[in-house]
């Protein structure tokens, strides 16, 4: 018998032997597994993106056959109908939950955050945030380098160059919260997508004071707390100089939007607001004051003032006394014609002296205010007649200031020719 024939014969008989051995020992270890794991994980949509909180989809059937209730567990990527399927074929009651959504609570763009220094390093949101704060002057925002973009197994995320921000598409979001653990500055976070879509939040995470926050982000939130008192349903707590609203207490009534001065919450797929229209203005009932108006009204003496309130107050108790002269005649008629006719009559004579009344305190005005103007006019006059003539004082006495200083001077001058000519002949009667 050759060696090659024997080798063949001795590892097939071991190969064999352990075959029977390990297969005694699968039957004698062999451990029951429920069968409606497997139905459990055939219903999930294997995605393994370990939303749910456990390794894989096979790893959730297993807790959901084992679990006793299902109000704890819920499969993100499948939503509520999977869930009530897996509750089916369970014979237990799947709680129900509402769908969620991934947001960035970052709104630090490349225009709201000045950038102080560039990063030259790793390319991981992980690696520059253990290194330092970041390049701006906000140590809580976004770093930008799209971490939790790479980490988003649906591609629902990418990166905006414009704001270096991550953006979310919501219709492919499914809420697995991988970018949620992706992200070493906690900003991005899964909130309820609320009725049409609709949601409310403070876009920031920075816990700075306001002047320092302010000063990094011109979208930060200060703390003011005008949100936290607005709120009439106690969904806004603060903490750590930082506003955040609970989006299970919100009622989505944005009057936290509108007090907030730096504009740091934000509303999503909300209607634009209605503007209210301003009533038209009929140009024919305006009244143009011109500064001719202005200063009339200004020189008007006090006299003309009282004039004008004394009209007032005879108008209005001619008015007064018309209407109660209307409220006695209708009871001692008879008949509703003879009342109709009074009335029109008393109508009749209220409009001619109302007029009578307005020509006569517009001609009372009229005269008035010319009156004023004359007297501003002599006024003007005699102030000038005045200036005049004390110009005309201080002009004389200026010249003949002038004069006497020039007699003074030639005197002067007189005096000295005549001394020279003296020293001249007496120095020519010496020689």
């Amino acid at each position: 018998m050759s060696l090659t024939l024997l080798a063949v014969i001795s590892l097939g008989s071991i190969g064999a032997v352990a075959a029977v051995i390990l297969f005694a020992a699968a039957k004698k270890f062999h451990v029951e597994e429920d069968p409606r794991i497997d139905q459990v994980e055939e219903i999930l949509p294997a995605a393994n993106c370990g939303g749910c909180g456990f390794p894989g989809c096979r790893g959730f059937a297993e807790a959901l056959v084992k679990a006793d209730d299902l109000a704890d567990y819920n499969c993100p990527v499948g939503g509520a109908d999977v869930m009530q399927q897996a509750a089916s074929i369970l014979g237990k009651v799947a709680a129900v939950s509402d769908p969620m959504v991934a947001v960035v609570r970052c709104n630090g763009t490349c225009d709201n955050r000045p950038h102080l220094n560039q990063y030259d390093g790793a390319a991981t949101c992980t690696i520059a945030s253990s290194l330092y704060g970041g390049e701006t002057g906000c140590s809580y925002g976004c770093l930008g380098l799209g971490e939790c973009v790479e980490a988003c197994d649906f591609d629902a995320m990418y990166m905006d160059e414009k704001t270096g921000l991550p953006v979310i598409i919501e219709d492919k979001c499914v809420a697995c919260g991988a970018c949620v653990k992706a992200c070493p500055k906690d900003i991005i976070e899964l909130r309820k997508i609320g009725p049409k879509s609709r949601r409310i939040f403070v876009s920031c995470v920075n816990e700075d004071k306001g002047a320092v926050a302010r000063k990094a982000c011109s979208v930060a939130c200060i703390g003011c707390g005008k949100c936290f008192n607005v709120c009439p349903f106690d969904a806004i707590e603060m903490k750590n100089n930082l506003a955040y609203i609970d989006y299970n207490k919100c009622k989505l009534c944005r009057k936290c939007v509108v007090v907030c001065p730096t504009n740091a919450i934000h509303e999503l797929n909300f209607p634009p607001k209605k503007v209210e229209a301003t009533p038209a203005v009929d140009a024919k009932n305006v009244k143009v004051v011109t500064n001719a108006a202005v200063e009339e009204k200004k020189q008007k003496p006090a006299s003309s003032v009282k004039t004008e309130t004394d009209n007032k107050k005879s108008i209005e108790n001619a008015r007064e006394q018309n209407v109660s002269n209307d409220a006695t005649i209708a009871p001692d008629k008879t008949t509703e014609k003879e009342s109709a006719a009074a009335k029109a009559k008393a109508a009749k004579n209220d409009s001619v002296k109302d007029d009578s009344i307005d020509l006569s305190n517009e001609k009372t005005i009229e005269k008035e205010s010319a009156a004023a103007k004359a007297k501003a006019a002599k006024n003007d006059s005699v102030k000038d007649d005045s200036m005049d003539l004390s110009n005309d004082k201080t002009t004389e006495k200026e010249s003949a200031a002038a004069k006497a200083k020039a007699a003074k001077n030639d005197s002067v001058k007189d005096d000295s020719m005549d001394l020279s000519n003296e020293n001249t002949t007496e120095k020519k009667s010496a020689v």
